[in-house]
């Protein structure tokens, strides 16, 4: 697909959502602008593009109405401040196709802002498919910075730590966190956190007004085990802990309760900034991180979700 067939599609995927919004869920042009963080001259040119593409008829002929349904009920149930449903793709097995699209345009629309935001970034394969996506953007009055460590165990480059890749797209003051994913002790833990070059990154991330985050789970192939950032022993004393997933590394239980000691005392990684200041957006779909997804939102992990449909729906049955 063209760059002008994927511009074509999204205005299509905005006329839908705002033709939705106005004649199913009862909106005014006022509020659709503030909800999709548009101009009211745009909102009325989206719904008025809705109708004449047939998009609206009884209800909206496109397979995002069933989508805007899911998130405006995962919202209600969950209290959650965004949400985004994707279609679901029955032929594919992928754990990023769709969510990676739909998490690369509100990072977009994020940056697009002329006034000044920090955003802060987590890590993992559905956060760096999205930052690929991303158009060149020159964006100096931004801050963007990483919630984790971008250092492997043997010393190498974390793969799938993504600030660098960002950097690389978008021309915004970037920060990096110059510290191992998990540190080899408690104490050296302590005492990496509190160097004057580190300092001010923590701080920096826990003003972010908005955040980016995946949701790793924590099964046989798990992300952190895989990526040989804890051991086969650490994965299984986790699991017999009850840990089921993980937020930029740091693992929790059912219940969304942080589990004490073994690895998580040694998580380099900044606190999530704050859920009732800011807002924390975690992208993630797919049978394995159901379990981690429930217990995000329910715990107030993340005050965001970007997922599927078929994920919204099991989240609404559970």
């Amino acid at each position: 697909m063209n760059s002008r067939q994927e511009t074509g599609s999204t205005r299509l995927d905005d006329a839908a959502r705002a033709g939705w919004l106005y004649y199913v869920a009862g909106n005014t042009q006022d509020q659709i602008a503030a909800k999709l963080g548009i101009s009211r001259q745009t909102a009325q040119r989206l719904v008025s593009l809705a109708m004449s593409e047939g998009l609206i008829k009884v209800r909206v002929d496109h397979p995002i109405a069933n989508c805007l349904d899911l998130a405006a009920r995962l919202k209600s149930r969950f209290a959650l401040d965004l949400v985004e449903v994707v279609p679901s793709d029955p032929t594919s097995s992928s754990t990023t196709i769709g969510i990676a699209e739909a998490a690369a345009a509100e990072i977009e629309r994020r940056l697009r802002s002329e006034a000044p935001i920090v955003m802060a970034i987590g890590t993992g394969r559905t956060l760096k498919s999205a930052i690929e996506q991303l158009p060149p953007m020159d964006c100096p009055q931004h801050k963007v910075v990483s919630l984790t460590g971008n250092i492997s165990p043997d010393g190498s480059a974390a793969f799938y730590n993504v600030i660098f890749t960002m950097a690389d797209r978008v021309k915004a003051r970037s920060f990096p966190m110059p510290l191992p994913v998990i540190a080899s002790s408690p104490a050296e833990r302590e005492m990496l956190l509190k160097q004057p070059m580190i300092q001010p990154t923590l701080a920096l991330a826990a003003e972010a007004d908005v955040t980016f985050v995946g949701i790793g789970d924590l099964g046989p192939k798990a992300p952190l085990y895989e990526d040989g950032f804890i051991s086969e022993s650490e994965l299984k004393a986790l699991q017999k802990a009850g840990g089921i997933a993980e937020i930029v590394g740091w693992v929790f239980d059912r219940e969304g309760r942080m589990i004490e000691g073994i690895t998580n005392d040694r998580v380099s990684s900044a606190a999530l900034p704050s859920r009732e200041k800011s807002l924390v957006i975690a992208l993630a779909m797919g049978e394995r991180k159901l379990p981690g997804i429930l217990a995000a939102v329910n715990r107030r992990l993340v005050n965001g979700l970007i997922t599927d449909e078929r994920t919204a729906e099991a989240l609404l049955a559970g």
